[in-house]
């Protein structure tokens, strides 16, 4: 017997590795929590943003819309590369803190973003913008994951992580659409010259959460990082003081193919559902004649149950993929969310209910809007000239497709997350992992600017049917790349596939 193998099995030795265990699997689920709350962070107002945006600011239209949401993701394409980089070379406790800090501040930024006297949309504007930046710390998180997980426990862990992002995309509508029932005028805190009302009480909530994030990402996060095996290469608690140690060099190269492949895959699921989510209350507005608290409750209600769907998804995935494999549920869950897309295409002769005019709906508008606007109107607006021609959506296509996108993208998301961090190995991933979300992040971007512009000008009709094109050079891209998406330690033959 080797010195090394009798020193693993003194019962010293054992016991600290029994610690090292269980501080590994606390931090990960540390990292779990971090997700869930980011996740809730941004659902939790984005059923709410069209509605506070017109109350705030009555100039402010859809295309605008676009834009602020847009915000979101563009400055989580900024910050993911750089706290990714952050986190490579020092503790992650760092960059977690100093991202979960900035979402606080940008969360009662944007409950306050009512009391100037002017620009009122461009200050929704910079907060979102600031909020986007916080939630940069998503590509540390992933990175943490994959860093702490063996290649066998990957697959489960990063499907744990994308269920506990989809909890808190239940609970964000959900929170949201319970906080609805405050209303629009609230409470008002004088001292503080605060409105809490259904607009602003979920973004405080988020703040709140986040401080509880803070406290634990500093009491409880430690530094842990094993091989593909699962051996312990590093433990260390590490302090702001200690410098971190550089990660083993393995031998072997990264397949640039792959990670580029993973990119395009992962802007491509990540932009199609901007849109979906960006165009939800718009589109529900239009078709189904809901008001602004209609269409904020029953979305937060129909996106709340997407997110239970998701959860059961991630359940399944991860008893799937042990038996498929990772690429057969990617493209079959590209598959299902063309699906999806195709179906929400208008078709048939009933058309929307046009705002204020009860005029055919096969012509052009003849009279304008009453001059007692007290009244909030309902319908589709008359200076979208497709609402004129295009028919309706019905409620019974509106929520099939959020089934079979609510099966889909959880799928591809996961599936993505988990190949990617496969084909990278026992890489340094925190860079790698800070450019694939902002692929996300840059999706996110375009995503509600396309939709925004697109909807508003020509329609749903354009609208979805380019999404159904993308999708569609999507698979085609896949299968093509589908043998170069193989794990690192596959590829260089020290595990088989």
């Amino acid at each position: 017997m080797q010195l090394t193998d009798w020193k693993e099995t003194t019962p010293m030795f054992m016991k600290r590795n029994e610690n090292a265990e269980r501080s590994r699997w606390r931090s990960i689920r540390v990292m779990y929590f971090t997700m869930f709350l980011s996740s809730v962070g941004f659902t939790i107002v984005i059923t709410s943003i069209w509605p506070y945006l017109k109350n705030i600011d009555e100039s402010a239209d859809a295309s605008f819309l676009g834009w602020v949401v847009a915000a979101y993701s563009l400055g989580q394409m900024v910050a993911s590369p750089l706290f990714g980089l952050w986190s490579n070379h020092r503790p992650r406790r760092e960059p977690l803190v100093c991202s979960i800090f900035i979402n606080v501040s940008a969360n009662i930024y944007y409950a306050y973003v009512y009391l100037p006297s002017s620009y009122n949309k461009i200050h929704m504007l910079l907060a979102r913008t600031f909020v986007g930046i916080g939630a940069g710390n998503v590509a540390v998180v992933r990175s943490y994951v994959a860093g702490a997980t063996s290649l066998k426990e990957r697959t489960s862990a990063m499907a744990n992580l994308s269920a506990c992002q989809a909890l808190g995309f239940i609970l964000g509508p959900a929170l949201q659409a319970i906080l609805s029932f405050i209303g629009e005028t609230g409470v008002s805190v004088n001292v503080i010259q605060l409105r809490v009302n259904m607009y602003t009480a979920p973004a405080l909530l988020a703040a709140c959460f986040g401080v509880i994030n803070i406290l634990l990402v500093i009491l409880v996060l430690r530094e842990h990082f094993v091989d593909d095996h699962g051996k312990l290469i590093r433990a260390i608690n590490y302090t702001p003081e200690e410098r971190v140690d550089v990660a083993p060099e393995v031998e072997g190269d990264i397949d640039q193919i792959a990670v580029f492949t993973s990119n395009v895959l992962f802007f491509v699921i990540l932009f199609i559902f901007a849109v979906f989510e960006t165009i939800s209350t718009p589109l529900s507005m239009d078709m189904f004649a809901w008001t602004r608290k209609e269409a904020v409750f029953y979305n937060g209600i129909i996106l709340a149950a997407i997110g239970f769907e998701s959860i059961l998804v991630f359940l399944v995935v991860k008893v799937v993929s042990a038996r498929v494999g990772d690429r057969p549920l990617l493209l079959g869950g590209l598959i299902l969310i063309f699906a999806g897309f195709f179906i929400l295409l208008p078709w048939g002769n009933q058309y929307p209910k046009i705002q204020w005019a009860d005029i055919e709906n096969n012509t052009m508008p003849t009279t304008t809007p009453p001059s007692n606007m007290s009244l909030e109107p309902t319908g589709c607006p008359s200076e979208q000239t497709w609402c004129f021609f295009t028919p309706v959506i019905h409620l019974a296509q509106y929520i099939t497709s959020d089934i079979l996108i609510g099966v889909g993208y959880p799928t591809c998301n996961v599936m993505s997350y988990t190949l990617y961090s496969k084909i990278l190995g026992p890489k340094p991933q925190g860079v790698y992992m800070g450019w694939l979300t902002a692929s996300g992040s840059g999706a996110r971007t375009l995503g509600p600017v396309f939709v925004s512009y697109v909807y508003t000008i020509l329609g749903p009709r354009w609208a979805f049917s380019v999404i159904c094109g993308i999708v569609l050079a999507a698979v085609v891209h896949l299968s093509a790349m589908y043998n170069r998406l193989i794990a690192f330690s596959v590829r260089h033959g020290r595990i088989n596939d």
